[in-house]
Order: C-alpha cells, then sequence, then structure tokens
C-alpha cells in the first residue's frame, strides 16, 4: 500500500508539473507552428501508443469485453457530452458544410467562454479522468500509472502550448499571468484526481477497475482524435504531425513490449 502511494503520487506530481512547465515555456517562447506540429503530434501518438498498448489490455484482463467496451464508450461519451455543453450542443469542423450555421448559432447562443476559457476549462475536467486513471492504474498494475502517467505529462506540455498560443493571440503584453493560472488549474486538476482515484478506488473489484480504466481510455481518446492530431495536423510542415503521431506511438509500443 505504501509503495502504491508513493507511486501514486510521484506519477500525478509528474504530470502536474509538466503542465506548469508547458505553461513557463509558453511564456518565455513562442512557439513556431513546426514546433508545435512536432510536440502536439507526438503527444497524440503517445496517447494513441496507451491505449492501444496498455490501458485497453489491461481493462480486458481485468474485466470482461463487454464491460471494457462499455466503461470507453462511456468514456468516449462523457467528454463529447462536455464538449457538446460548453459549445452549447453546435459543434461543426472549419470545412464543414454547417459551419455557417453553427456560427450564426453562437451568435444567439455563445459557448460557455472564450477560445481559452473553452479549451482549458475542458482541459481540467478532462484532467479529472485522466488523473483517475493514474489512481486506477497504478491498482492493477503500477507499469500502467508509469506509462499513463508520462503519456498524461507529455500532452499536458502539448496542451500548455496550445493555451499560450491561444492567450498570445488574445493579449499580445499580458499573457504571463493568464497561462500560469489555468495550467496551474490543469495539473492540480490531474493531481488531485490521481490521488481521489487511489483512496476513492483501490478496494474494488477486479471487473470495476476493469471498467474505470476503460473509461479513462474513452476520454483520453476522444480528446485525441478531436483537439491533438486535428491541430498537429494543422500547423504541419511535410507531414511533420503524421511523423511525430507514427514516433509517439511505437515509443509507447517499445516501451510496453520493453517493461
Amino acid at each position: 500500500m505504501g509503495n502504491q502511494l508513493v507511486l501514486v503520487l510521484a506519477t500525478a506530481a509528474g504530470a502536474a508539473l509538466a503542465s506548469l512547465l508547458g505553461g513557463i515555456i509558453a511564456t518565455l517562447l513562442n512557439p513556431t507552428t513546426l514546433l508545435l506540429s512536432i510536440f502536439v503530434g507526438y503527444a497524440g501518438g503517445i496517447l494513441m501508443g496507451t491505449f492501444a498498448f496498455e490501458m485497453m489490455p489491461k481493462a480486458l484482463e481485468q474485466s470482461s469485453l463487454f464491460i471494457a467496451t462499455a466503461g470507453f464508450a462511456l468514456g468516449f461519451a462523457l467528454v463529447y457530452a462536455l464538449d457538446l455543453y460548453v459549445n452549447r450542443g453546435a459543434m461543426a469542423g472549419a470545412e464543414a458544410s454547417q459551419k455557417k450555421w453553427v456560427k450564426g448559432y453562437h451568435k444567439h447562443r455563445t459557448p460557455r467562454g472564450g477560445k481559452i476559457t473553452v479549451l482549458a476549462g475542458a482541459t481540467s475536467v478532462e484532467e479529472v479522468i485522466e488523473g483517475l486513471t493514474i489512481g486506477v492504474g497504478s491498482v492493477i498494475d503500477p507499469m500502467v500509472a508509469l506509462i499513463t502517467g508520462l503519456a498524461i505529462a507529455i500532452d499536458n506540455i502539448a496542451e500548455a502550448l496550445s493555451i499560450g498560443e491561444l492567450q498570445r493571440e488574445q493579449d499580445k503584453e499580458h499573457y504571463t499571468w493568464p497561462i500560469i493560472k489555468w495550467t496551474g488549474l490543469i495539473g492540480i486538476s490531474v493531481f488531485g484526481s490521481a490521488l481521489a482515484g487511489w483512496f476513492l478506488f483501490r478496494d474494488l473489484p477486479e471487473n470495476v477497475l476493469g471498467f474505470l480504466l476503460a473509461t479513462g481510455a474513452g476520454g483520453m481518446f476522444y480528446l485525441t482524435v478531436t483537439d491533438l492530431v486535428p491541430e498537429a495536423e494543422e500547423h504541419h510542415y511535410q507531414e511533420s504531425a503524421a511523423i511525430s503521431v507514427a514516433a509517439g506511438f511505437l515509443t509507447i509500443f517499445v516501451l510496453s513490449e520493453m517493461v
């Protein structure tokens, strides 16, 4: 029990500090589009590999195909519902035929906050799911917690750089404190929820732990395919995004086979 708690504390602290580190980097540097493409793409690939090689296989070991599938679907649905909530139930891609209608709709029913508030606030809530995943993963298998924590840490740096870019666009002079504030909030969210996940769920039956791990995977999957990968591709040069996604995916594949 003592070793598990130390693992959760260390992993959660690393993920939390990564968010703040990303925020500090974003205040000191103005990342180029190529750097954003590479780093955000790598984070997306890392998360994809974590779902595929660690989280879902362990969830299946702990429960059953039906339970793991249901958990993944629930996690995906929860974060999708959050996205709909902050966007007042209307979303469309930049090239979608429905984009014009959505823009008109948002003139009358504006999203719950500006671009930065929506991104940072939604990310903070998503960090709760990711933090719980660290806590649950540490109970199932320490390596799941470590690899998941690594993936979340890299993701947090990428999210912090994205928040920094948006904040700089909004206010080219007074951006330091808002960036630190938002990235600090994200760090607190993941750290607190990781501890909550360990203290609240460590004595649950294996099939419930498997369900919760799959739920975390589903929520993180939604974030990856709707946020990280599209943003990386938006900034790519010579398909730097695709190369970085593949590199991140292979990183977790190699780690999962080595440990």
